[in-house]
């Protein structure tokens, strides 16, 4: 009787330990439930509602260490959501995106943040790009290793004269590069001597590449400009009949519908009024630059036959009437050019800049566009480019911050990123540019003034051999 009384109390006791220990389980259960619950959140303790809003307003910098932290927090800077939140908030940051050209003719994007100074590396572009249709109706996959946009033009529109091996050995060349609703975009080049259709995007949010609706035309060196969000893209060269023809078409890219449409042909006015039909074809037009000024596309162009290349003004497309004007004389014949076949310029603050280079080691001027009197006039007398006369592309010109930037190599080989507080120097211009440099002891004050200009170094980087290709400023 006693072992069995035993044997109960211990039957009883293990159900009671059974009992406690499946309520301890299931008390561990729902504990780890909340917990769970809890920790899914972005910042314990908080809504995401509200992390969310402290993710919004810190610097984009840290989203880089911050993807590290956790998977919710990695998808958190990663969605558009949250950048769409930045923009309400107007913490919106301007990064300088530098392309350049390294070893074996390889394309590598850089990223600047300028207040941290801190470089970021892009992921590589698709190594593949698709071969257009030939006129058989066939089709192939293409490797290729892209050279750099802005190998030398004279040297690709020799076709035009019917040198058809002119470009037989370029694997890929001659993409246009531009940036519109915070994406970087790669558009056309020349493949084995085709001209290309494709469209690559680059998305900060994401970090990643992917390929868009293409071009309707095939196109290389094509010039890019930026109005009411939308991507023009004008002229260029294609093939033909095996030899590189000018275009005088040209299309809009509408990034929220990722459809292109067509806009009227490029006239090429002075191109039409040549005094002998000998010249017209000899001397092909080409649009040489692009730039958004005053709500229009300025296009400045140029009159080539190999190996010389002649300014003639240009034309100026208005999106509201849809058509082309002819540019005022002074702005398309007064133009700089970075070199022959291209005419690089910035507009900071409404106000359209362009560098006239030099031969001589810091000597070039920083010229400014007086839309009044229709003129180009020096604001900065001396702009410290070093003239490396062994490079296809020596500087590039940026605007953020409200300032004029010139992204140059210095006598190191770092590339620089100089500013200038362009603000301060053009007071007098801006309230009334109509009254600078109205004299001849005037212009030599000013002059003297404007020698002052002092030059910021606000980023430098070794980058080994590369050479500037292009750059773009992206406002996220």
């Amino acid at each position: 009787m006693g072992a069995f009384l035993s044997l109960a109390d211990s039957k009883g006791r293990t159900s009671e330990n059974k009992e406690a220990f499946s309520g301890e389980t299931c008390k561990r259960q729902r504990m780890s439930l909340i917990s769970h619950e809890v920790n899914s959140r972005l910042i314990p303790s908080l809504p995401d509602e509200i992390s969310i809003q402290i993710f919004a307003r810190l610097p984009r910098v840290c989203y880089f260490s911050m993807k590290l932290v956790a998977r919710n927090w990695k998808a958190a800077v990663m969605s558009h959501e949250l950048f769409n939140l930045r923009k309400e908030l107007g913490t919106t940051e301007e990064w300088l995106y530098l392309l350049t050209k390294v070893e074996d003719d390889k394309l590598l994007w850089h990223a600047l943040d300028p207040w941290s100074r801190q470089w970021q590396r892009l992921p590589p572009m698709p190594n593949a790009v698709y071969e257009e249709e030939s006129r058989k109706g066939l089709s192939a996959l293409w490797m290729w290793s892209m050279m750099g946009p802005n190998i030398n033009l004279a040297n690709i529109v020799r076709g035009w004269l019917g040198q058809k091996d002119a470009s037989q050995q370029l694997p890929f060349c001659g993409c246009a590069i531009g940036a519109v609703d915070g994406c970087l975009y790669v558009l056309g080049g020349l493949s084995r001597a085709s001209a290309m259709r494709c469209v690559w995007r680059y998305d900060p949010v994401l970090n990643a590449w992917s390929e868009v609706t293409s071009m309707s035309t095939g196109r290389a060196y094509c010039r890019i400009g930026i109005l009411n969000n939308k991507l023009y893209v004008v002229g260029g060269v294609s093939q033909d009949r095996g030899v590189l023809t000018p275009l005088q078409s040209a299309e809009v890219f509408d990034p929220c519908t990722c459809t292109w449409s067509q806009l009227p042909n490029i006239p090429f006015s002075k191109a039409q009024v040549l005094p002998s039909a000998f010249l017209a074809d000899m001397l092909k037009p080409i649009a040489t630059g692009v730039t958004s000024y005053r709500g229009t596309l300025c296009v400045p162009q140029s009159l080539y036959s190999w190996p010389f290349f002649v300014d003639v003004g240009g034309e100026i497309y208005n999106p509201e009437t849809n058509s082309w004007i002819e540019m005022p004389i002074g702005m398309g014949d007064g133009w700089p050019a970075k070199k022959a076949g291209t005419k690089l310029s910035v507009v900071v603050d409404g106000e359209l800049y362009a560098f006239d280079p030099s031969t001589s080691l810091n000597s070039g001027k920083m010229k400014v566009y007086d839309q009044k009197e229709d003129s180009w006039k020096v604001v900065i007398e001396k702009v410290p480019i070093c003239d490396l006369t062994e490079s296809e592309s020596p500087y590039l010109l940026a605007g953020f911050h409200g300032k004029l930037q010139v992204i140059t190599k210095d006598a190191s080989h770092d590339i620089a990123v100089l500013q200038a507080d362009v603000r301060d120097n053009l007071d007098s211009f801006s309230s009334t540019s109509s009254s600078l440099l109205t004299c001849s002891s005037r212009e030599h004050s000013d002059l003297a003034e404007l020698d002052r200009v002092v030059w910021k170094v606000i980023a430098k980087r070794n980058f080994g051999t590369a050479e500037l290709v292009s750059c773009q400023v992206l406002d996220i």
